[in-house]
């Protein structure tokens, strides 16, 4: 049976069909039906991200069914109410701080107040994501997500923000890591990534103090928190993904579906104990 080049799983570069092992990173050739699954994307982080969004849309139409509002248009019927999304995870100072839901940090990023608040947050981390799994890898990009998303809401709890939901946080966090890429290699490609990212974090800042209701703090924090761990992690050319980055990505997936599922528990015993 003649066998075909695949690109190797650990660091993205072709396996020719001769070859038992990748000739750059030394990663042994991984069996076919497991090559064929990672042909499909499952190896490169394009089915994590397929499925941080499927996450997020599930949860925004759960919340639309627990929801009790009515009317307002199409608009305010595509908006949850307060008590939904609250019972659902949202976080700031009074889940965190009055109500003890700690682990709101985390299922916040995951909510949404509307359709357009969804769509905005969606296309920005279907666009960011993929670049960041290209330079960190597939593990490493989704530590940054889920805890550069924690961090950013902590920041915001620690300045006063009252009740905040959104995965924009966490898309910040993806923008700080291309930030502190894009400067720490340098060179033409390094700056063009620093350039175009710098362009992001400008469109946030504009679209953050003229628009009412935009958690900036959230936002700062996230980036903030994106450049901490890109520096801590390092992307690929400083780094290897190693077993340490493999553990951070299974406890963060862990402790995620764990706090999205305690999340979902409360919010029909919110639903169906209240009717």
């Amino acid at each position: 049976m003649t066998t075909k080049p695949i690109i190797c799983p650990k660091c993205g570069r072709l396996i020719g069909s001769s070859e038992s092992s990748c000739s750059w990173c030394g990663t042994s050739r991984p069996p076919a039906w497991l090559a064929r699954f990672g042909s499909r994307g499952a190896l490169n982080g394009e089915w994590l991200i397929k499925t941080v969004i499927t996450v997020n849309v599930a949860f925004y139409i759960i919340t639309l069914l627990v929801s009790s509002r009515d009317g307002g248009g199409l608009l305010g019927a595509l908006s949850p109410d307060r008590s939904a999304l609250l019972f659902l995870g949202a976080t700031g100072t009074v889940p965190v701080a009055e109500l003890g839901r700690t682990w709101s940090l985390i299922t916040a990023n995951y909510l949404h107040g509307g359709i357009l608040h969804i769509l905005f947050n969606m296309m920005a981390l279907r666009q960011l994501a993929p670049l960041v799994n290209l330079e960190y890898g597939t593990n490493r990009m989704f530590v940054i997500y889920t805890l550069g998303g924690v961090f950013g809401f902590w920041i915001s709890c620690l300045a006063g923000v009252p009740f905040t939901i959104g995965a924009s946080a966490a898309v910040c966090s993806l923008i700080g890591s291309l930030l502190y890429f894009g400067k720490s290699r340098g060179g033409t490609y390094g700056a063009a990534v620093f350039r175009d990212v710098s362009g992001w974090i400008a469109g946030l800042a504009i679209f953050g103090f003229l628009v009412p209701g935009i958690n900036n703090w959230g936002h700062g924090g996230g980036i903030a928190g994106g450049i901490i761990l890109g520096m801590v992690l390092k992307y690929k050319e400083r780094g290897q993904e190693t077993v340490l980055h493999r553990i951070l990505a299974l406890a963060c997936a862990l402790v995620t579906a764990g706090a999205l599922g305690w999340a979902l528990i409360t919010g029909i015993l919110f639903r169906f104990g209240s009717s």
